[in-house]
């Protein structure tokens, strides 16, 4: 088949790329930037804001299957929250409308699993109702968007849909990277730990993120999908284990009342509230697996 990778430089489109031609799959990566180089047997370039742009590149492309993993999300600050929420709504409409001209059948997206709300059991299955009226102005848009990118993948006449709702990723180049942002922090004893550190984080390594992905484009499963490993820790567990594993002190314990101010809200909300995510439907009916534990990758890079 034909396959068009909308953010083929990101971490899970690069992972993506080999393992398509691996496959036999002939491999088109839409890149905004055409100067980079990228393992696939086209190139096509086109900011996905750009309507007129995308209809050009997937015309060119001739896709049987689109997959769309782009984000913005490096650095992770405001502005790159809100840029990626355009590439899922906005973004994701562009690719929709192309992809039907261009004579596509099937459309594979990058969703997240841990936009639920903070309601029932602390792992949480595809039908729990997503966040839409978070208390965070930034994650309230985060998770409106998602909603918005679910509704038009999902609704669109002759194209089939399939939304991968992946967890918190982790492997080299992202957060947790020893390297990273918030490996940093933990590792040099920076990040503290609520008293009430009760939020369940589902993980999910790179590589099993782009693993899916393939098991999307290969089968014939439609719907949403959550993807992650098969350890969803709460914070109390996870946050001391991976500062253990990065060779740092154990994070010092917050007080519940100011945890948000120091924290953030969205860190607060991960460690106190969030909810872990259930992994039974992609196992059924994507045949898909996690081959990383974060208890195994946590801290590797």
């Amino acid at each position: 088949m034909r396959v068009v990778v909308a953010g083929a430089t990101g971490l899970i489109g690069s992972a993506l790329l080999p393992l398509l031609g691996d496959r036999g799959h002939h491999v088109v990566a839409l890149v905004r930037d055409g100067s980079r180089t990228v393992a696939a047997d086209e190139v096509v370039v086109a900011d996905a804001l750009d309507p007129v742009a995308v209809r050009v590149a997937l015309r060119t492309a001739r896709p049987d299957v689109v997959v769309h993993q782009l984000t913005a999300l490096r650095p992770m600050n405001a502005e790159a929250m809100e840029t990626t929420a355009r590439l899922r709504t906005e973004g994701t409409a562009n690719l929709i409308t192309s992809a039907r001209e261009a004579g596509a059948r099937k459309l594979v997206v990058q969703g997240i699993s841990f936009a639920t709300a903070p309601l029932g059991d602390p792992v949480l299955g595809e039908d729990a109702p997503l966040y839409l009226d978070a208390p965070d102005p930034t994650w309230a848009r985060t998770v409106q968007a998602v909603a918005e990118m679910e509704r038009l993948v999902l609704g669109t006449p002759d194209l089939a849909g399939t939304v991968l709702r992946y967890g918190t990723l982790f492997g080299a180049q992202t957060q947790y990277d020893p390297d990273g942002p918030f490996g940093a922090r933990v590792g040099r004893g920076r990040l503290p730990i609520p008293e009430n550190a009760e939020g369940v984080t589902s993980f999910l390594h790179v590589r099993d993120a782009a693993l899916a992905a393939l098991s999307a484009v290969d089968g014939d499963a439609t719907g949403v999908f959550n993807v992650a490993d098969d350890e969803p820790a709460e914070g109390s567990t996870w946050l001391p284990e991976y500062a253990r594993m990065l060779g740092g002190p154990p994070p010092r314990a917050l007080p519940s009342d100011i945890a948000e101010k120091v924290l953030g809200w969205v860190t607060n909300h991960q460690l106190t509230a969030m909810r872990g995510a259930r992994t039974d439907r992609a196992r059924t009916e994507l045949g898909w697996k996690p081959t990383v534990s974060w208890r195994r990758g946590l801290a590797s890079g």
